[in-house]
């Protein structure tokens, strides 16, 4: 097989974005729009990928690490400057070079391995990935000849009224033979209206030189966009949640309402499993199957077992085992693990905390570096108190203990098996096995007292 390469080009600052954060790292469902790129080029098993960094270059290679080798684009001078910067990796070397923009997130792997294999085939010295545009504006046009050969790609502000008609766009993503394009390199010139090397006209060269330029035309505009500004960065979130979905669908899970259903890129969720609207699932969430996630509920990088209800719940960075079901309301934060079976229910916060596996947590109370065990019951407005100011503390509570209502547990404490606290006590103490721990004054009636008040008169 003809060996394969990738230049990334993820140099721009993206002014149009207006922002402080590079423009390759703003996110589109969930990750970065370069790691998108990254993600599949390698699926198309690239020999060498080369990125191409320059405003942010150290956040760049940050975020793809030694997935790539870099090229520092030190001036903005053109995107055929930007693929200069890469001789030093590649230039010489035998093989198909595919150039891609940081900034196109919804190119798939599919199209890319097409855009290879129809270069190859041609037999061509570049091949431009094209696209039908209804509204052209802002994109370069492919102009062609009489008989439909590429002739040029056009940039729009150096497009006649005429040429500025031609449907048929440039997508910014092209396969070159590696060899050609580096020689093409050197006779650029900034003769336009941008003063910058345009690597569109590498095509005219090869074409000058009577090289064989072919364009393949993706079915789906909608991979095309790059994105540029804010309306271009929600136009890709949308288009992406709607794929991500599409696909979960067409895997067996169930929404009510796909289009006010956000899921991130990575996230896995089981057949049989119903999402509910304004859900969002965020991060390396996994979910499995027969589960109901219900209206509102916001789950991040956490692991959701089989048969879960999350009812209307915040979950971060925890694990929910088989069978057991959280909220309404309910607050899971990270390091919190909820067993078999188990019931957290409204209004209640976990935190580095075990709910061991048939215990039940209600409503309205804390839960905080505290192990559970077993079939535990814990009352209503419960706190384990973790914290002394300094230091946090641990409450570790044996199987089938029951804490009643209004209960506060100083930590650090032990409440070993079988044991009972009663309603309304402050725990300080160790509790042995079958023991009953009252900690709370005795109830005192002083008659007649209330008239004394003032506001009761």
């Amino acid at each position: 097989m003809n060996a394969r390469y990738a230049i990334i080009l993820a140099a721009g600052k993206g002014t149009r974005m207006k922002s402080k954060l590079y423009k390759v790292l703003h996110p589109v469902c969930g990750k970065p729009m370069v790691e998108h790129i990254i993600n599949r080029v390698e699926e198309t098993n690239p020999t060498e990928i080369v990125t191409i960094v320059g405003h942010g270059a150290d956040k760049v290679q940050s975020q793809l690490g030694e997935r790539s080798q870099y090229a520092l684009q030190a001036e903005q001078l053109g995107t055929g400057h930007a693929v200069m910067q890469a001789a030093e990796f590649l230039k010489g070397k035998k093989g198909t070079t595919l150039v891609i923009s940081g900034d196109t997130p919804l190119l798939t792997s599919e199209t890319l391995d097409n855009l290879f294999e129809y270069h190859q085939g041609k037999g061509a010295s570049a091949t431009i990935l094209t696209a039908h545009a209804e509204n052209p504006t802002g994109y370069g046009r492919i102009l062609r000849d009489h008989v439909g050969i590429v002739d040029r790609i056009v940039e729009q502000k150096d497009a006649t009224p005429e040429e500025a008609q031609v449907k048929e766009i440039n997508t910014g993503t092209y396969c070159f033979d590696n060899e050609l394009l580096f020689d093409a390199l050197e006779n650029l010139n900034t003769d336009n209206a941008q003063g910058e090397y345009y690597l569109t006209d590498i095509i005219e060269i090869l074409k000058a030189d009577g090289k064989n330029v072919a364009a393949y035309q993706t079915e789906d505009f909608n991979e095309s966009l790059g994105v540029n500004d804010r309306v271009a960065l929600a136009e890709a979130n949308r288009l992406m949640r709607e794929r991500i979905n599409h696909q979960h669908m067409l895997n067996g899970v169930s929404f009510i309402d796909p289009a006010a259903t956000y899921i991130d890129a990575g996230v896995i969720i089981g057949a049989e499993t119903v999402i509910e609207p304004g859900v969002y699932l965020k991060g390396k969430t996994v979910i499995g199957e027969n589960c109901v996630i219900t209206a509102q509920s916001q789950i991040v990088d956490s692991t959701i077992e089989d048969n879960v209800t999350i009812k209307t719940s915040v979950v971060e960075e925890s694990v929910v085992r088989s069978g057991a079901d959280v909220g309404p309301y309910a607050h899971l934060r990270p390091k919190a693990e909820i067993h078999e079976n188990a019931h957290v229910g409204n209004f209640v916060e976990v935190k580095n905390a075990v709910v061991g596996e048939g215990t039940k947590v209600g409503h309205l109370s804390y839960v905080g570096d505290a192990t559970l065990g077993k079939d535990i019951n814990v009352g209503c407005g419960v706190v384990f108190v973790n914290y002394d100011g300094k230091k946090k503390h641990r409450t570790v509570v044996g199987d089938h203990s029951f804490i009643g209502s209004s209960v506060n547990i100083i930590a650090p404490v032990e409440i070993e098996a079988n044991s009972c606290v009663a309603a309304g006590s402050t725990i300080t103490d160790d509790i042995p096995e079958h023991a009953l721990a009252i900690a709370r004054a005795r109830q005192v009636n002083k008659e007649d007292y209330a008239k004394k008040i003032p506001y009761m008169q």
